[in-house]
């Protein structure tokens, strides 16, 4: 298990933790400022959303690279099932951006049930079928893609994976090199069966997504806490991540409305190095 408490060249930031991912949230820093600013705190990699990048990714894929740090992903496609699945044109132009960008990684959140079925069944199979195409084509522009199982409490409108072990199956069920998973400490801390799950992941991790789970949580999707803030085990769960043999960036992403997304982002950034090397 790697020691972070002297070296956090493995730490990035997802701009979500800025509130990035959102229209009107956070402060409005572009991206060339946290760029800057990341470099400048010794941070190895960032990850932007679509949103933020326009048609400027070449850009700012150059720019990270220049300040000595990587773009480690892209968040995300749009959804590939549920009422708001996007067109198989949409998520090919997510690929582009990503290869344009030079991420490492583009993340998949699936999306929910489709409409007029019940039970998760039919929605995978779905799924798959729609995967099978977009691999084939992020291949091409050597994207990889992650799954990302979500929490079961988005089960139905934004994730048809909710643990490890469907996540692992369905990309079981396709084979391809460039599909893997990404595991967020969020989504997966409650899972005591995590530890055998990931013993079928060995080579398929792509991501790993550092936060906490607050004991009282008030909002589903925007109060997730700071890594050290909540009751799940971070150092556990990157012993079993890293098992798998990932040894990539790990990734902060706090979505955070009332808390974290209304503090001054140099305050946010200092604190989270704090934090990897302290608890993570």
């Amino acid at each position: 298990m790697r020691d972070f408490a002297n070296d956090h060249s493995a730490l990035a930031l997802n701009t979500a933790t800025l509130g990035h991912n959102l229209e009107g949230q956070g402060a409005g820093w572009s991206p060339e400022r946290v760029i800057d600013a990341c470099a400048e705190r010794g941070y190895g990699g960032l990850v932007f959303w679509r949103r933020e990048i326009g048609d400027r990714a070449v850009e700012i894929g150059d720019r990270v690279r220049a300040s000595g740090m990587q773009v480690a992903g892209l968040c995300r496609t749009p959804y590939l099932t549920g009422r708001e699945a996007g067109s198989d044109d949409e998520i090919r132009s997510s690929v582009d951006m990503a290869a344009a960008l030079g991420a490492e990684v583009l993340t998949i959140v699936t999306g929910g049930t489709d409409p007029e079925t019940v039970g998760l069944d039919e929605t995978l199979d779905r799924l798959a079928d729609r995967l099978v195409l977009h691999v084939e084509y992020a291949a091409k522009c050597d994207v990889k893609l992650a799954l990302e199982p979500l929490n079961p409490m988005f089960g139905g409108n934004r994730t048809c994976l909710m643990t490890v072990q469907d996540t692992l199956e369905i990309r079981d069920r396709i084979g391809a090199s460039n599909l893997g998973i990404a595991v967020d400490v969020y989504h997966v801390w409650w899972d005591r069966s995590l530890p055998e799950s990931l013993q079928g992941a060995f080579g398929h991790v792509f991501g790993y997504h550092l936060c906490d789970w607050l004991e009282n949580t008030s909002d589903m999707l925007l109060d997730r806490g700071m890594m050290g803030d909540g009751v799940a085990d971070l150092k556990a769960i990157r012993r079993e991540v890293e098992k798998t043999g990932y040894s990539g960036l790990c990734e902060v992403e706090v979505f955070s409305a009332e808390n974290w997304w209304k503090r001054p982002p140099d305050e946010v950034l200092d604190v989270i190095v704090d934090r990897f090397r302290a608890v993570c």
